[in-house]
């Protein structure tokens, strides 16, 4: 019989919803499974019926990281390599997309599984959720975890992770800022939707632009970013959607977006 796909797309109302499918191996960030992610990631990312993308998973472990098979000695540093840069690629990609991307969690994060939840742009997690980087213990620190970690929990915070591999809960998560919101496991489903649902409210263009401006400032002193986002108001009012939106206000009407 042919294998089950290691990831599903499925979209319905502006909401693609991308589930990691290999629960046996853990979700783990395989070859084949960040081709899979690429893939499904881009898939007709510019239509303006895609307005937000969720990535969730089956099974108990979110996602447990890379795929430790493919990293012994028996493949060769060529090899390695393309595993290391392929999860690169896909995770700058997520801050890249002209979408919102949602990390829904239910279960254990590890390594780069930790890592791709701080990439996405909002992460939702049940109670039950756990994160970690625990490569120390096995003598391969964590280091490209470390930087979507240390870019969105404070630095020791992030150091007693990456040093110790011990876990966060998913409150301690929400509290030092690596997820937006912990809800019961029961609650999961309809709490991502609902952030997916007040998304979708917006015009897409005007949201691309907000996105790629917020990450393109936050790495900038407080003078560059200020000049960079002043200039980035002044081009949002020049498109469609920044006059529609103004018009709607004063003439107090639901917006109509052209996206």
């Amino acid at each position: 019989p042919p294998a089950e796909p290691l990831a599903e797309r499925r979209q319905a109302g502006g909401v693609r919803t991308i589930v990691l499918n290999n629960p046996r191996r853990r979700n783990a960030l395989s070859l084949p499974m960040l081709q899979s992610l690429r893939r499904d990631l881009l898939h007709d990312v510019k239509s303006r019926e895609l307005r937000v993308i969720v990535i969730a998973a089956e099974g108990p472990v979110f996602c447990s990281g890379h795929d430790l098979k493919e990293l012994s000695s028996e493949d060769d540093v060529k090899h390695h390599s393309q595993v290391f840069e392929l999860c690169a690629e896909v995770m700058t990609l997520i801050q890249k997309l002209p979408v919102p991307v949602i990390a829904k969690v239910n279960g254990l994060a590890t390594a780069a599984g930790c890592q791709l939840v701080a990439s996405c742009d909002i992460a939702v997690a049940s109670e039950k959720s756990q994160f970690a980087t625990p490569g120390v213990n096995i003598g391969l620190f964590c280091s490209t975890p470390a930087v979507a970690l240390g870019r969105s929990l404070p630095r020791k915070v992030a150091l007693e992770m990456l040093f110790t591999g011990q876990p966060l809960s998913a409150h301690e998560a929400l509290m030092h800022g690596l997820v937006s919101k912990v809800v019961p496991e029961d609650k999961l489903e309809e709490e991502t939707m609902k952030i997916s649902q007040k998304i979708c409210e917006s015009s897409k263009s005007v949201l691309a632009l907000g996105k790629a401006t917020f990450y393109r400032q936050i790495t900038q002193d407080l003078d560059t970013a200020y000049k960079i986002t002043t200039k980035v108001m002044v081009d949002n009012l020049t498109l469609r959607d920044g006059q529609e939106g103004i018009e709607a206000f004063v003439q107090k009407r639901k917006p109509v977006w052209s996206h």
